[in-house]
């Protein structure tokens, strides 16, 4: 008896379980899947060169990508690398670039930019020292290019530091960098440098 009134409950219901069914499976319409739309260099009878993709507008420029200084965001200047900063270099800026540097460059260049960082340490090609002759007589721009575009196995860090301000921080510690390795006590300001030479005999 208990069977026989479930197999009734369960007739009763079955009818609402199935118009349910059908509103549901009505209600999953395909417009998202099959909208009208071109692909990737699909023909239109609608332009007449026959080509659904139109041209950019002259002088147009794609968002993010306005350049409105030549040696902000390119690091050149009349053609070469540029040999000056586009912006007075500060401790702010310098912190910022350490920032950058310890986050984006020393796994391969080190904190100290002598080219011994974890990676190389794991087997990855030993970048070139910033301390030698050749980096430390580069224009700044180098250091930029190099950072925007790679250099050798080094891919561009452009996505990394998206902005070209941090880029430039980043050269800017380089040079700090290059600087504490090679600096000689002529280097020292004569009021520090008494100071230094007494800390150095202790």
């Amino acid at each position: 008896m208990a069977g026989l009134a479930r197999l009734r409950a369960f007739a009763c219901r079955a009818p609402i379980v199935l118009l349910a069914g059908t509103l549901l499976a009505a209600g999953c319409r395909q417009d998202m899947h099959d909208q009208p739309k071109y692909t990737t260099y699909a023909p239109s009878s609608f332009f007449a060169n026959g080509a659904s993709a139109r041209p950019p507008v002259p002088n147009s420029v794609a968002r993010g990508s306005l350049q409105g200084d030549a040696l902000l965001d390119s690091g050149m200047e009349n053609g070469a690398m540029a040999a000056r900063f586009p912006f007075a270099v500060t401790a702010d800026l310098l912190g910022r670039g350490r920032s950058r540097f310890d986050a984006f460059c020393s796994p391969c260049h080190d904190r100290t930019g002598s080219g011994n960082g974890m990676v190389v340490q794991r087997g990855y090609k030993r970048p070139t020292s910033f301390h030698e002759p050749r980096l430390r007589d580069s224009a700044p721009g180098y250091f930029f290019q190099a950072i925007t575009k790679g250099f050798g196995v080094m891919p561009s860090y452009a996505t990394q530091i998206p902005d070209v301000k941090d880029r430039w921080a980043v050269v800017a510690y380089i040079r700090a960098l290059q600087l504490s390795q090679n600096a000689t006590l002529a280097d020292v300001p004569a009021a520090a440098r008494a100071e230094l030479q007494r800390e150095a005999q202790r």
